[in-house]
């Protein structure tokens, strides 16, 4: 979702290219309904000692007049080699287009990805445009004024969750305040979503019932978003969502705040154990910036 922008970039410099987004079996199709892309490549990410994965993986990577590496990983610079060298911008060793700056890894993704590509001759980055989203999305209907909840994060990155139970402490506050909580997220965390509709009955549980494209179509119209640092966040903020993220001390948010459609910073709240946050901070957040 961060890349957006750069992706217009990338189109807009490159307008009669054959252009390809390699990406993991998740984003696929979010690749193919964008404006962007005349294809999209797999990548299974198959182990290093996987030889027959690995000789499948190169052979699509040959072939191409310029790589734009926007992962920027050690693994996608291995894909250097893999891919024969061609002219690539990213930082794997003796390519084309390096990102020379010695501050990228301080630098959030926004401006690290920005500052790469002018290094690449891409100096103007366009606003992305994500009516192709919402296009595409058939999002449960859902009446106004609502708010989304995102209690969930990535199963090995517990300490990244805010308490599910003052998820549903919010949930009921909201309710009170005439804003329908809506909680999102994936199938697995539906015993999340239950947690908090035992506290709060009016709330509306639609875990594992979204895609990508329905959940920024509910996004786009919702009154605000609270969650902790995982991708739906930075789904809403990139469709204007106000949000209010929750930082533990398992994220940077100077490199991973969520960013809106033109780069605007929105709410955090941050705890190096995020069980200390409080539910009244939370609340104060949204009553100041006039969400609540």
């Amino acid at each position: 979702m961060l890349s957006f922008g750069p992706f217009a970039a990338i189109r807009e410099h490159h307008p009669d290219a054959h252009i390809t987004l390699l990406t993991t079996p998740p984003f696929a199709r979010l690749g193919r309904l964008s404006p962007w892309f005349d294809d999209v490549a797999i990548d299974p990410r198959a182990p290093w000692w996987d030889l027959r994965a690995l000789l499948r993986l190169r052979a699509r990577l040959r072939g191409f007049n310029y790589v734009y590496d926007l992962q920027t990983s050690g693994r996608s610079s291995r894909y250097f080699a893999l891919a024969g060298r061609p002219p690539w911008s990213g930082i794997a060793r003796g390519c084309y287009h390096p990102h020379a700056n010695p501050n990228r890894d301080e630098m959030h993704t926004w401006e690290r990805q920005r500052d790469q590509l002018a290094m690449a001759g891409i100096a103007h980055v366009p606003v992305a445009e994500t009516g192709w989203l919402t296009a595409a999305a058939e999002p449960p209907e859902v009446q106004r004024p609502y708010a989304l909840l995102v209690p969930g994060a990535s199963p090995h990155r517990i300490a990244k969750r805010w308490p599910t139970a003052l998820y549903a402490q919010l949930a009921a506050q909201l309710a009170r305040e005439g804003v329908t909580p809506v909680v999102i997220g994936t199938g697995p965390e539906a015993d999340l979503a239950a947690t908090i509709l035992d506290a709060c009955p009016e709330a509306i549980d639609l875990t594992g019932q979204t895609d990508l494209p329905g959940l920024a179509a509910l996004a786009a119209k919702a009154r605000f978003a609270v969650g902790n640092d995982t991708g739906p966040m930075h789904l809403a903020a990139v469709m204007g969502c106000p949000c209010l993220t929750l930082f533990s001390y398992a994220s940077d948010l100077t490199r991973t705040q969520p960013r809106g459609p033109n780069g605007e910073r929105f709410l955090t709240l941050r705890a190096d154990n995020l069980a200390d946050l409080p539910l009244d901070d939370v609340l104060a957040a949204l009553t100041d910036a006039a969400l609540l």
